[in-house]
């Protein structure tokens, strides 16, 4: 790499910290680009060169973010066993916990726990393809249902500063996927 593509990334980089320390601060519709540009130390110029606007900045750390299918790990259910997904979205959140804590929580876009589920609903559906005679609309709402609280759980371990060992947290997940709410409850009445 030479050391104008070098400086060229390592700006780029600077200005999304800089956005980032505000966005954990405030909502993005109250952020400047007057703002990121003094806190990285550049001029509105320099922004432009790399960002359309606040929005672009955004959507440019989400798309990082957001991991491509093909870049996901095979799943293989052999028992029809829901872990390999859990343990797919435990690493993601490990890796980015930075930036996920802060998307998928209170302050963060609610679009973008969407944009996580679909890019993960196509790896996930073709392990289960041909498992179940299943209606594919049924079977939708299925794996939103399992998304949406994988992605829930984890966000709120996060919230809670990981209060639970992880691997409590992956069991306690697939402990209520795999038996349901009701009887984790029944087991632990007094």
């Amino acid at each position: 790499m030479n050391k104008q593509t070098t400086v060229t990334a390592q700006t780029r980089q600077n200005l999304i910290d800089a956005f980032w320390a505000l966005y954990c601060e405030k909502r993005i519709e109250k952020i400047t680009v007057k703002e990121i540009t003094e806190k990285a130390g550049y001029n509105r110029g320099t922004f432009y060169q790399y960002f359309t606007d606040i929005y672009d900045v955004m959507e440019q750390i989400e798309e990082s973010l957001i991991p491509a299918v093909h870049e996901l790990p095979p799943i293989s259910i052999p028992n029809e066993s829901i872990g390999t997904p859990l343990n797919m979205f435990m690493a993601l959140y490990e890796q980015n916990s930075k930036y996920y804590s802060v998307l998928l929580g209170d302050k963060g876009d609610p679009a973008f726990a969407s944009k996580l589920k679909n890019s993960t609903k196509p790896i996930i559906r073709q392990a289960f393809l041909g498992k179940y005679d299943m209606d594919t609309v049924e079977f939708d709402f299925i794996l939103e249902f399992i998304l949406s609280a994988m992605i829930g759980l984890m966000s709120y371990w996060f919230i809670q500063g990981k209060i639970l060992p992880a691997e409590e947290l992956v069991s306690l997940i697939y402990d209520l996927m795999e038996n349901g709410v009701m009887k984790r409850l029944q087991s632990k009445k007094v």
